[in-house]
């Protein structure tokens, strides 16, 4: 299963994650889509963190970390509030619709 953006078929694995990551926002607009999920703000502000964890570590934080993290522009953020964006865990969906490619073991590590 991959996605077509611009005309580019992306290469995924099996659970429809990119191989290598894609920052484009285009990206994200076809994979969410392919999710089922509306785009809002918050979901971009999200996808932003998760996109500049996975460039300055290597990886995407997992539930924990995510929460702590997004809890510094998004204060009243909680667990509710990120599964109500990425219904099928936060962590794992929202590292997908980022366009970034599948965290492995507990929370990408």
């Amino acid at each position: 299963m991959g996605y077509v953006v611009a005309g580019n078929e992306l290469a995924t694995d099996d659970d429809g994650y990119l191989l290598e990551a894609d920052f484009s926002e285009e990206v994200v607009a076809v994979i969410a889509a392919a999710d089922n999920i509306e785009l809002t703000p918050k979901h971009w502000e999200v996808i932003n963190f998760m996109r500049d964890q996975y460039r300055e570590t290597g990886h995407t934080p997992n539930f924990r970390a995510m929460l702590k993290g997004v809890n510094e522009f998004w204060p009243e953020a909680d667990s509710k509030a990120l599964y109500d964006l990425f219904p099928t865990g936060p962590a794992k969906q929202g590292a997908k619709i980022a366009g970034l490619p599948q965290p492995y073991g507990k929370g990408g590590y």
